[in-house]
């Protein structure tokens, strides 16, 4: 990567918040925001120290804020105590016990409403189910569950008892389940029989039971199961139980296990650029002060709102603006377990008008494909009740920006374009509603205390209207402690000696127009962002390889996409000789196939390629560039003089 990356993309409109919106914001007007800048930049430890004791519970307070002795392995208000599910729960049961914490929309439609003192006592009740079955403090507990109150439920759990969670995505296959119970040491699984995803069933529980058999699984002694379509599942005695008869005869309440700060309440595996995702540990308390001042800044969280992340809980926008966030400020929220186009392209919006939700908070995926599937349907619902609508996962292009903001929004209501990642806990660089004029593709300023810049290869600030590599320059409460069981390759990752070790390495490139607003340009490594989803390269490839009856060597790269972001486009060497015509198809199905089974569907390619070999040079060395400017269906215009065998390009230009 050069040292600066020039910014292609011009983009002037502003759109300042209404001198309404300004003056109820939470965080009113850019004074306000700049004297908490201004104050975290006099006095950071003290501007920290301060947000956690006004936000967090703690059972026994901190005296010590930051610890930077053993950088990059940064320590947060690591002598005091709390604990998560009581800063989520225990805390509102004096207050509000019976306001609405959860709505819970199935996929069918039917709807269920769970108050605060119902939700406490489910979670107390589980808890005490799996004490009873042997889980204790720094236990790790995998979570295989559908979208769904219980999946609130199983995390909370662990957290009350502060066993560590680790939660796997509903769409993940047995193999990927398999890795993360391995990696984390897990010795539980909380799952289900099935799920229920635009009118179809989807079998959970089988394939735990698969991932289970793969071997090294033996310190699972407990897989829970959770009843929710009714079909048969094989249970296997004594190991797997019903979650219902576990239950059963617990006691309502739980006395909370409180731990130090920075005890972990979760392992989040996210790809790498290298074939084995990397486990994202997260502490306690400074995860949790950032879920909370997030709801509160981001989204200027009101006690009337209706708040609504239509994320899936396997990813970290799940935990931190489902799980945790709005339940840390006693908000009702909206837990969807269906999909946006069924039974029809306008379920989004009829739950906005059903509960009348003030808050939305979607990826621009789903907006790129609401747009497609019917861009006028907004106006056929009543979407007064909207007064935030968000952004998550990937940059959003300008258009679909302005459809967002004009159809959906009704040129009323400010748009939040959140960057952050797994790693970073919540939001880092954001708009805030009653500060920022919003401007479209552009996630504009960071948030107070974040000392984010745009740097080159050997660590300078690059001025203004420039591009670059993104790092944050200071440590924050919710960022990530380590990888888990791997600390070298946290500090490779994140603290590379390239930037003296200090900077936090996002691994995004980014650009400063002359305002100082941030827009993210894409990511700096080989992991595709795909429907808001990080994927490696390297993991694709390697399923692809696995492949042993049929696949010689494959590359893996991606290319933009209208609808997900990035596609993937996989470049295959067969054992056998280069397909051509159906036989091509046939193979290259079969292969989608394989990546569904060995990754998850969200990684089948889009496009494969046949080839007799991969674009090397003589060294050995694939040059990936090419194979980015022929799956993008540009011209070749690089040197090509290393490679050591130019003709290969034109098969490779074949798509199947």
């Amino acid at each position: 990567m050069s040292a600066t990356i020039e910014s292609v993309l011009q983009e002037d409109r502003l759109f300042p918040p209404s001198p309404e919106f300004v003056k109820q914001a939470n965080i009113s007007g850019m004074a306000a925001y700049q004297a908490l800048c201004d104050e975290a930049e006099r006095d950071f430890e003290g501007f920290w120290a301060r947000l956690a004791r006004e936000h967090v519970y703690w059972k026994k307070p901190f005296t010590k804020v930051l610890d930077e002795s053993n950088a990059p392995f940064f320590r947060w208000f690591y002598d005091g105590e709390t604990n998560a599910s009581y800063n989520c729960l225990d805390r509102h049961l004096k207050t509000q016990p019976d306001k609405i914490a959860l709505i819970f929309e199935a996929d069918d439609g039917k709807v269920a409403k769970v108050s605060y003192k119902e939700l406490y006592h489910r979670v107390c009740r589980l808890a005490n189910a799996l004490k009873a079955n042997g889980i204790k403090k720094g236990d790790r507990v995998i979570i295989y569950m559908p979208m769904s109150v219980e999946a609130v439920v199983a995390m909370q759990a662990c957290a009350r008892i502060a066993a560590t969670h680790s939660v796997v995505f509903g769409g993940f296959s047995a193999k990927s389940i398999h890795e993360r119970v391995l990696d984390a040491g897990a010795v539980a699984v909380i799952t289900a029989d099935g799920q229920m995803r635009g009118g179809k069933e989807i079998p959970l529980k089988p394939a735990v039971d698969e991932a289970l058999a793969m071997g090294g699984c033996g310190d699972v002694k407990n897989v829970i199961v959770y009843r929710r379509t009714g079909s048969a599942v094989a249970m296997q005695a004594p190991r797997d139980k019903w979650w219902h008869e576990v239950e059963k005869g617990q006691a309502d309440d739980c006395e909370p296990t409180w731990v130090n700060a920075e005890h972990p309440l979760f392992i989040l595996y996210t790809s790498g650029s290298t074939g084995k995702p990397k486990g994202v540990q997260h502490s306690t308390a400074g995860y949790i002060l950032h879920a909370i001042l997030t709801m509160k800044w981001t989204f200027d969280y009101k006690s009337t709102d209706t708040f609504w992340c239509t994320a899936d809980v396997g990813w970290v926008t799940g935990h931190t603006y489902i799980a945790y966030g709005p339940l840390a400020c006693g908000a009702t929220e909206v837990v969807f377990e269906g999909v946006p186009t069924y039974p029809d392209a306008g379920r989004f919006w009829k739950v906005i008008q059903n509960h009348k939700v003030s808050v939305f908070y979607t990826a621009p995926t789903a907006i790129r494909s609401l747009i497609k599937a019917g861009g006028d349907l907004p106006k056929q619902y009543d979407l007064s009740s909207l007064r935030i609508l968000g952004t998550v996962g990937e940059p959003i292009n300008p258009e679909a920006w302005m459809w967002y903001h004009r159809t959906v929004g009704n040129e009323r209501c400010p748009i939040v374009d959140t960057w952050w990642q797994t790693e970073t806990g919540g939001h880092l660089i954001t708009p805030l509603p009653g500060v920022t004029a919003t401007k479209p593709g552009s996630c504009t300023l960071p948030l107070p205390g974040i000392m984010a810049a745009i740097v080159d290869e050997t660590g300078l600030d690059v001025e203004k209207g420039k591009g670059g590599i993104l790092v944050i320059k200071r440590p924050w409460p919710s960022m990530i402690r380590t990888i888990w069981g791997d600390p070298e390759r946290f500090k490779k990752s994140y603290y590379p000696e390239d930037f003296k070790g200090k900077y936090y390495l996002a691994g995004d490139g980014a650009s400063r127009d002359m305002a100082g607003y941030f827009r993210i340009m894409g990511r700096i490594d080989d992991v595709l962002n795909v429907s808001g989803h990080r994927l490696g390269t390297m993991e694709i490839e390697s399923a692809l390889v696995s492949h042993t009856k049929l696949v010689a060597e494959a590359a893996v790269v991606g290319r933009p996409d209208d609808l997900t972001g990035e596609a993937v486009c996989a470049f295959v060497v067969l054992k056998g000789p280069r397909p051509s015509g159906d036989e091509a198809k046939k193979i290259a199905e079969e292969l989608r196939q394989w990546v569904a089974k060995e990754i998850g569907a969200i990684a089948k390619p889009r496009d494969i390629r046949f080839g007799d070999n991969l674009p090397k040079t003589r060294s050995g060395k694939i040059m990936r560039r090419l194979l980015r400017s022929i799956a993008k269906g540009e011209a070749i215009t690089q040197d090509i003089s290393t490679l050591e065998n130019p003709a290969i390009l034109e098969q490779l230009k074949q798509a199947t």
